[in-house]
């Protein structure tokens, strides 16, 4: 083509051992017969190394007039791949005219048909054999090519060092000549020692990461609550400075590229890493890791060494648990790791050989009883039970004086274990158990070092009365219920009083919210105040601020959610403001309100007052974060969002409103705004984050927003339609947010409209004729 060189060089690394395939791959697209290549080889085998290095080559000879290289993932789109191609030939915009993927792939096959030569790679065969090409396989290193290379990458004082020779060979072995594999070894190697120098405990929990399945994605809380339950993590007084402890060291494994961060609150091990860490744990036989492996019965007696500290059993299908297997005693064992396996049954004197356990780890296991050894371990300090569904009874626990964190949530249980009065220690304690018959009574006040106590919410039988909540100070998490209102006030009150620890909190007053015959709930939860509020059918409430004035401290809540309060009119009153500097709701990020008869309007100015039919300005700061609301069954309101209130409303991204039987309007300007600006005059609803209209059964909606008014929201990328709502018979004119253009053909650039065909063909268009030829209709039924 007549055109300059197209590519820039790629930075590579050096090649060890490949030297051969590079040359014979040059030899194949040096040959006029040869048009497709395809190179061959299992991952990390250098293959993407190699081919780096010929395109490079290729750019300096200038053999080819273009030389392109595009990356195709797993998750592959064609299309995509269509236009990066197309970028990197400098077609893009040709392409982009056409939607088709068969003509796309003409033009480009087109502009390659002379003298173009293909290179794959992959290590999937089927793919050379599909696409027709001349198959060259790059094989892993030998020994002594792999040997070279991680000397190489350790460097000189590794290689000075003749001790550890024999220990690097295996490691290199282990690496199964992979070049990909050796590097990441190294590098990991290298960080590993930085770590250690640092601080030897980030070494521990780097190693413990190791005790999970290869591959397992672990939660970063769990994780962190592993790291305290085995002590890496020193006893700093609070859980929160603890936790704190934690993230940090969690960032500072995956800075070092020794932890992966695999999606939102996971991270993982990558295989090479999780390989370097089981064989630092083999140079001192003490950690035992069959995790995984599919098990059916515990390791063989010769396995269980008489120095060994650690064992994870864990993810395996272990279904019973044998004294035979065990050495006379496992002197040093002090974590036994055996979650998630069908484990039925425990010999009677299964722990009496293991007076050093620290962690007890059974949950998600099928176990009805824990044998009476278990009393003997009087150095335990975590024992772990939760999501044992067939757990019914357990012994008597008060041997167990060095218990701090105990979790029995999801077990049957029906009684509070006996003993427990006596774990003075415990810090932590989790009783969500829905067949508990009661909390006895003076229990609680000698827990006095409790930071975290969880009991099931909708166990009304496990009820907490405020006086025995009072001598626990130390208290930073707490999930419990309580039998009304006015215990919950009393707790608040108690709360402010003695300004507590308490940082993160799920209280409920009331029946369960999930039953259909409830009278009357609340529930709130929150993290550093209220971040979040959940209000179920309670009637005798008008709104949430003048009423409640506790409610009006909730200046940090992030989510509020209002359900079947039959009395509520508005959410919020505007007198509320006049007696507040901190405006309620100011950082309200999602609203959610439904099953109201009652409700009018969000904000409104006087009782019986609608803010709808007024001029009235509300407070800046009100609702100015929100950014989700949805509203269902709310039948008195008629208009939604008033055009007073929009100002507020500027980080808006999604509404959805359904099943209301009187709603007339989305949008709505009050009638002394039209008046005074003249029937003719256009008004402007700004919202210009919002991304998402659903609209749903609105049989008396006429308009999204009045006639006389135009949207301002160049983000809105899709209106939906679903259901009764044949009396909306017009889609809002646009204006472009830049300018003042009169509103003729413009669209926002994103926007898609979902409905029936049969609604979009009754819409109205008189005012604006060009402007369906403009809007892009997806009728439900296509793609």
């Amino acid at each position: 083509m007549d055109a300059p060189t197209v590519g820039l060089p790629l930075p590579t690394s050096e090649l060890v051992g490949e030297q051969a395939v590079r040359n014979e791959i040059w030899a194949c697209l040096m040959q006029e017969e040869v048009s497709k290549i395809g190179v061959w080889g299992m991952g990390g085998v250098g293959k993407t190394t190699i081919m780096k290095h010929i395109h490079n080559d290729l750019l300096k000879q200038q053999r080819l007039k273009r030389v392109i290289w595009v990356t195709i993932s797993k998750e592959f789109n064609v299309m995509k791949v269509q236009d990066d191609i197309a970028d990197a030939l400098k077609l893009k915009e040709d392409l982009l005219r056409e939607g088709d993927k068969l003509r796309r792939a003409a033009i480009l096959s087109e502009i390659g048909s002379n003298g173009c030569k293909l290179v794959l790679t992959t290590c999937l065969e089927n793919v050379y054999k599909y696409m027709g090409c001349k198959v060259i396989k790059v094989k892993p290193l030998l020994e002594e090519e792999a040997l070279i290379l991680f000397l190489n990458k350790v460097g000189p004082n590794i290689v000075q060092s003749p001790t550890i020779m024999p220990t690097l060979k295996l490691v290199v072995k282990e690496c199964a000549g992979l070049p990909l594999t050796i590097v990441v070894v190294v590098e990991r190697l290298g960080k590993v020692e930085g770590v250690e120098a640092e601080d030897k405990k980030v070494k521990y929990c780097f190693l413990h990461c190791a005790l999970f399945p290869e591959d397992f994605e672990i939660w970063k809380d769990v994780l962190i609550e592993c790291w305290i339950e085995e002590g890496f993590i020193d006893d700093m007084g609070t859980r929160r400075e603890m936790k704190g402890k934690g993230d940090v060291i969690l960032k500072k494994l995956e800075d070092n590229c020794l932890l992966e961060n695999v999606s939102s609150g996971k991270v993982k091990m990558h295989d090479a890493v999780r390989d370097m860490a089981l064989s630092i744990t083999r140079m001192n036989p003490r950690y035992m890791i069959q995790a995984g492996l599919h098990l059916e019965e515990l390791p063989e007696k010769e396995q269980w060494s008489l120095d060994i500290e650690k064992v994870s059993l864990m993810c395996n299908s272990i279904s019973e648990i044998s004294i035979d297997v065990l050495p006379t005693k496992c002197q040093l064992l002090t974590t036994l790791l055996l979650q998630e396996n069908p484990i039925k049954k425990i010999s009677i004197s299964f722990f009496t050989n293991m007076p050093c356990l620290s962690v007890l780890n059974l949950s998600s296991t099928k176990i009805k009883s824990l044998p009476n050894s278990i009393s003997e371990l009087k150095n335990l300090t975590t024992l772990l039970l939760c999501y044992c569904e067939e757990l019914r009874v357990l012994p008597c626990l008060s041997m167990l004086q060095e218990l701090k964190k105990l979790d029995l949530s999801r077990t049957k249980i029906e009684e509070v274990p006996e003993g427990m009065d006596m774990l003075i220690k415990l810090r932590y304690l989790d009783l969500e158990v829905r067949t508990l018959k009661e909390i006895p009574a003076g229990l609680l006040p000698k827990l006095v070092h409790l930071q975290h106590l969880n009991f099931d919410v909708d166990n009304e039988k496990t009820s907490l009365k405020v006086e025995e909540m009072e001598p626990l100070k130390k208290l930073e998490c707490f999930i419990g219920h309580f039998e009304d209102i006015g215990e919950l006030n009393k707790f608040i009150s108690l709360m402010q009083q003695s300004k507590k620890n308490l940082i993160k909190y799920f209280l409920q007053v009331g029946s369960s919210v999930m039953c259909r015959t409830i009278d009357k709930v609340v529930t709130i939860r929150g993290v550093d105040n209220w971040e979040e509020l959940n209000i179920v059918r309670c009637d005798y409430l008008r709104n949430l601020v003048v009423d409640n004035s506790y409610f009006k401290n909730a200046i940090d809540l992030r989510v509020c959610s209002i359900w079947g309060c039959r009395g509520i009119e508005c959410v919020v009153s505007l007198s509320s403001f006049a007696s507040s500097s901190a405006h309620p709701f100011q950082s309200l990020e999602v609203l959610d309100l439904g099953d109201m008869p009652k409700l009018s309007a969000l904000i409104m100015k006087d009782a019986g007052i609608s803010s709808a039919t007024t001029s009235t300005v509300a407070p800046s700061a009100s609702f100015s974060h929100l950014k989700e609301i949805s509203i269902d069954r709310c039948s008195s309101m008629k208009k939604l969002l008033p055009h007073w209130l929009l100002p507020n409303l500027q980080n808006l991204e999604e509404i959805y409103v359904g099943f209301y039987s009187q709603l007339v309007e989305i949008l709505g300007a009050a009638t002394s705004e039209v008046e005074e600006k003249g029937s003719d005059a256009l008004i402007k609803f700004h919202l210009p984050q919002l991304r998402e209209l659903k609209l749903s059964m609105l049989p008396n909606l006429k308009s999204i927003c009045s006639k006389s008014g135009v949207m301002v929201c160049d983000s809105l990328q899709f209106i939906q339609v679903l259901g009764d709502c044949d009396k909306l018979n017009r889609i809002p004119p646009f204006v472009p947010l830049v300018g003042n253009g009169q509103p003729f053909a413009y669209a926002p650039p994103s926007l898609t409209i979902r409905s029936s065909t049969e609604w979009w063909e009754s819409l109205e268009w008189d005012d604006h004729p060009n402007f369906k030829n403009v809007l892009r209709f997806n009728p439900f039924g296509s793609f």
